[in-house]
């Protein structure tokens, strides 16, 4: 079969069935003439359309099927991981030492990683060492604000963190990442 000439895209793919029954997954579909987009839908691949509409309608940012959380994530993603980065010297030369890498950078962002935008002001301000200005704002990461975890946790902290046997059991594939 001949290679397709540049630019040429690839064939279309049907979709599998997803790992979990409770999977939902929306597809954006644009249309362009001319380099242009001219239309904008919106198709659900895996789950019941009534149920996407109801999380989309209980959604506190979102009431429309739209891919900039994606995005966002994917260039948080390639900011923190360098192996992910365009024209970039740091790659992997083999897949395990990228799938490590990529397991860290997962983890760090939620857990290790505070963020401004998710701070919230202390009841009273705390003395600082030193003669800085007092501390008034608590940090938080978005695993603290999701709730799955109280406090901030420091990278000895997430390196030592030890996963259970049984997640193993419930994904065969990522045994071979903690050998």
């Amino acid at each position: 079969m001949p290679a397709a000439p540049w630019g040429a895209r690839a064939p279309a793919q049907t979709p599998t069935t997803p790992l979990f029954q409770s999977v939902l997954y929306a597809q954006v579909i644009k249309q362009r003439t001319g380099g242009r987009i001219t239309a904008i839908s919106t198709h659900v691949v895996f789950g019941d359309p009534a149920v996407v509409a109801a999380r989309l309608a209980q959604s506190p940012v979102s009431q429309t099927i739209n891919t900039s959380f994606v995005e966002r994530d994917n260039l948080t993603q390639r900011q923190q991981n360098r192996r992910l980065t365009r024209r970039t010297n740091g790659f992997s030369k083999a897949l395990s030492g990228f799938e490590k890498q990529l397991w860290l950078s997962l983890a760090y962002y939620p857990f290790v990683l505070p963020h401004d935008s998710l701070r919230h002001p202390l009841p009273i301000t705390e003395p600082t060492r030193g003669s800085g200005s007092p501390r008034r704002w608590c940090p938080s990461t978005p695993a603290m604000a999701a709730g799955v975890t109280d406090p901030v946790w420091t990278t000895q902290e997430l390196l030592s963190y030890r996963v259970s046997p049984l997640y193993w059991t419930e994904c065969p594939d990522l045994e071979k990442l903690f050998r």
